[in-house]
């Protein structure tokens, strides 16, 4: 049975939260600052979703899922803007908008369509696909990363928080949050890690030397 639930709603363009994830993000705008006011007098829970399309407005239609977050961390800067931390609750899908007199948006959200519970490990040749590809596409990259650290999520962590801070577009990141199940994510995440290297690589694609 679906449950609905009214909760205020951040549209914003390629910032992805995933169940178990963390998202910082540095708040500055002042309908923004109301909704976080309002969510820690609230149950300081805010729902993260994406834009359709970029608008100035705020008005832009929006993806049909997204993800709450519980803010885990919040720092109130001197002039007003705030730094939080969201940690991903659940995905919800999109009901309706909700006409509201705040500044910032609301919507109606089903918060039990998706079955976020702790999903069933991955294969291991599956996780150390995952891994190897992540490797990849860091060193092409450039990137500085402590692979021991990333060797120590469990798997649903390390699926997650690939997706979240990889170097997709909307589109790709919204199809990983949209995946029913951790294999089929871990799985695309392999082919747009791939895609994406081979994007930085001039599109060709560079096996690493055997040593």
């Amino acid at each position: 049975m679906s449950r609905a639930l009214t909760i205020p709603i951040f549209p914003l363009a390629g910032a992805i939260l995933f169940p178990r994830a963390q998202l910082p993000l540095h708040i500055f705008e002042p309908r923004y600052r109301d909704m976080v006011r309002d969510a820690i007098d609230g149950d300081g829970r805010i729902g993260m979703i994406q834009p359709l399309q970029f608008d100035d407005d705020n008005k832009a239609p929006l993806y049909g899922v997204g993800c709450m977050g519980e803010i885990v961390g919040i720092e109130e800067l001197d002039d007003g803007k705030f730094n939080i931390v969201l940690l991903g609750a659940s995905r919800f899908r999109l009901i309706r908008e909700v006409p509201n007199d705040t500044s910032y948006r609301c919507a109606s959200v089903d918060i039990t369509a998706f079955d976020d519970v702790e999903p069933d490990p991955l294969a291991s040749i599956q996780r150390a696909e995952v891994e190897r590809e992540a490797r990849r596409l860091g060193d092409a990259m450039g990137l500085a990363v402590d692979w021991d650290a990333v060797a120590r999520l469990d798997d649903e962590m390390l699926v997650n928080a690939i997706a979240q801070v990889a170097p997709f577009d909307t589109g790709a990141k919204q199809a990983l949050l949209e995946q029913a199940t951790l294999d089929g994510r871990a799985d695309l995440l392999v082919q747009l890690m791939q895609f994406q290297r081979a994007a930085v690589n001039g599109g060709i694609e560079i096996e690493p030397t055997l040593q």
